[in-house]
């Protein structure tokens, strides 16, 4: 019985040898900011709910208006972008007003 635990261990001793040390910084990185992300809910979740809301809503301000002004916007939010885009300037509309 210890030669089949001796072996087996052995074995998948030998496997983990081959992962490459890439694909360990990676899961650790992963862990390490799944981590971070649980800690900093849990901040959130004791901040004052309108102060929360007033960042939240100026980052998707900022957010939004670097996509309508630089045009790099993700596929899934063109539509919108571009709707936008008419009201407000963009860095094409200001270098031909130039």
């Amino acid at each position: 019985m210890q030669f089949l635990a001796a072996a087996a261990a052995q074995s998948s001793g030998g496997r983990l040898d081959q992962v490459p040390t890439e694909f360990w910084l990676k899961l650790l990185l992963g862990i390490a900011v799944l981590v971070g992300v649980v800690i900093v809910l849990r901040k959130l979740a004791k901040v004052n709910k309108v102060l929360l809301a007033i960042g939240v809503m100026l980052v998707l301000s900022f957010v939004g208006f670097s996509w309508i002004y630089e045009r790099n916007e993700p596929a899934w939010a063109t539509p919108v972008v571009q709707w936008l885009a008419h009201y407000f300037p963009s860095k094409e509309t200001v270098k031909k007003g130039r």
